[in-house]
C-alpha cells in the first residue's frame, strides 16, 4: 500500500489557531490529506470551515459521533485512516475512545484527557486494539532536542544529576477569560480544562520534555501552585521540585502570568561530565558545556564530522539546510510524519523503525495526567514529597 493517509478532524474550525497548525503539519510532507471533519459545535461554523477547506459537503458532519459512525461504514479505500482531535480537554476522551473502538488511529492534543482515569482507559483501548495514538507534545519534535536526547543516551554527559525546565508565558497576566478571549475562557474553567490550569496546559509540556530528553522518569515531586490573578478559578503559576528515577533532582517552573514573556520554554540538563541548554526561542541552537572543553554550539542541519556528528534522530527530523530556521510548524510536522510513517508501516505489515516511532504516544499521555494529578495533590498535602506512580 503506497498512498496518502486520510485524515479526519474534530474541532479546529476556520478561526481556531491550533486547527490550522495541525492541518499544515499533517500536510507538510504530502503524506496525508484531510477528507472529513466536524469542525465546531456550531453547525454553520463547521459547514463554513469545510467549504473553506474544500471538503466534500457530505463528509462535513454535525457531530463526531456521526462522523465516526458514517466513516466506519465507508469502503476501506475511502474512509479516514486516522482522527485528529483538537478540542478543549473535556472533549478529548470520548471521540478518541470511539475512534479507536471503530478501528481509527488517533492524533490528540495534550493533555491527553480530562482526568487520569480517562487516560488509563485510553491506554487500555490502544493496547487492546493495537492501533496508534500520537500526542502532540510539540517540543519533542525539534531536531536539537533529539540531538540532546541522543547525547544523553550515548553517555556523553555521564550520569544525569540536575534538570531545570522552565515554561513562562505572560498571556494570562490579566483576567482575559472575562474579556472575550475564548482560549483563556476554557483553559481557566475547571469544568473544561480539568483540575489544573497552567500546570495542566504548559506544565505537562515541561514535564514531558524533561522526561523525553533525559530518558528518566519523575518519581517524586513537591509542588507549590498559585492563583495570582484575582477571580481566576485555576492555578496560573507554579513551581515543582522533582526527583528522577536515577536519583537526579530538578526544578520545573510553569507560569502564565510572567508578564512580558511570550513562549519562553527552556531546559538545562547537567551530568557528571557536562551539560546542555536549549531554548524554544532559538530552537536551532543546542549549547553544550563540558567540564574540560570550550562552550560548543550545535546547530540544526550541519554535517558535522565525528565525534561531533548529529544523531540519526536529529537528521531524520531536519527538513532544510543549515542556517534556515526550523520552528514550531516543522516540529509539529515531525510528529505527524513519524506517526504517519508508523501507521503506514503497520498497514503494510512492516515494522516501523526506531526513528519512525520517535513521537509521544499513549504512555506519555498517561504520565502527563499522572503528573497533573500529583502536582495538585502535592499542593494541598502536608507531605513534602508525593510519589508519581
Amino acid at each position: 500500500m503506497k498512498r496518502k493517509l486520510r485524515m479526519g478532524m474534530v474541532g479546529g474550525g476556520k478561526d481556531a489557531f491550533i486547527g490550522a497548525v495541525h492541518r499544515i503539519a499533517a500536510n507538510m510532507d504530502g503524506l496525508a490529506e484531510l477528507v472529513c471533519g466536524t469542525f465546531s459545535i456550531d453547525p454553520e461554523i463547521s459547514k463554513d470551515s469545510g467549504e473553506a477547506l474544500f471538503i466534500n459537503p457530505d463528509r462535513v458532519y454535525l457531530t463526531y459521533q456521526e462522523m465516526i459512525e458514517k466513516e466506519s461504514q465507508l469502503p476501506e479505500g475511502e474512509r479516514m485512516d486516522f482522527l485528529t482531535i483538537v478540542t478543549p480537554n473535556f472533549v478529548h476522551f470520548e471521540p478518541a475512545k470511539m475512534a479507536l473502538e471503530n478501528g481509527f488511529n488517533v492524533v490528540i492534543e495534550k493533555p491527553m484527557t480530562f482526568s487520569l482515569e480517562e487516560a488509563v482507559q485510553l491506554k487500555e483501548i490502544v493496547e487492546r486494539t493495537g492501533l496508534t495514538l500520537a500526542l502532540t507534545h510539540t517540543y519533542s519534535g525539534y531536531p536539537m532536542i533529539k540531538q540532546a536526547k541522543a547525547m544523553i543516551n550515548n553517555g556523553e554527559l555521564g550520569k544525569v544529576r540536575k534538570v531545570i525546565v522552565e515554561y513562562p508565558q505572560g498571556w494570562l497576566s490579566r483576567l482575559s477569560e472575562r474579556e472575550g478571549n475564548a482560549g483563556a475562557a476554557w483553559r481557566t474553567d475547571p469544568k473544561k480544562s480539568g483540575k489544573s490550569g497552567a500546570m495542566g496546559d504548559i506544565g505537562t509540556h515541561a514535564a514531558h520534555l524533561a522526561e523525553y530528553v533525559t530518558g528518566l522518569k519523575i518519581t517524586q515531586l513537591c509542588a507549590d501552585l498559585h492563583v495570582m490573578v484575582e477571580g481566576r478559578m485555576l492555578d496560573d503559576d507554579g513551581n515543582v521540585l522533582l526527583r528522577f528515577s536515577n536519583g537526579a533532582n530538578g526544578v520545573l517552573v510553569a507560569s502564565q502570568i510572567a508578564a512580558g514573556e511570550e513562549n519562553a520554554l527552556s531546559i538545562r540538563v547537567y551530568g557528571e561530565k557536562g551539560g546542555f541548554e536549549w531554548k524554544q526561542h532559538e530552537p536551532n541552537n543546542l549549547l553544550v558545556k563540558m567540564l574540560d572543553q570550550p562552550l560548543q554550539v550545535y546547530r540544526t542541519g550541519n554535517a558535522y564530522k565525528e565525534p561531533y556528528s548529529l544523531s540519526s534522530f536529529a537528521t531524520h527530523n531536519t527538513r532544510i539546510p543549515a542556517g534556515h530556521p526550523e520552528g514550531l510548524l516543522e516540529a509539529f510536522g515531525n510528529i505527524y510524519r513519524n506517526f504517519i510513517l508508523t501507521v503506514s508501516a503497520k498497514l503494510n505489515g512492516e515494522n516501523p523503525t526506531a526513528e519512525m516511532l520517535d513521537f509521544p504516544q499513549v504512555d506519555e499521555g498517561v504520565r502527563g495526567m499522572a503528573f497533573v494529578d500529583k502536582v495538585v495533590e502535592s499542593n494541598t498535602s502536608n507531605e513534602k514529597w508525593i510519589k508519581v506512580d
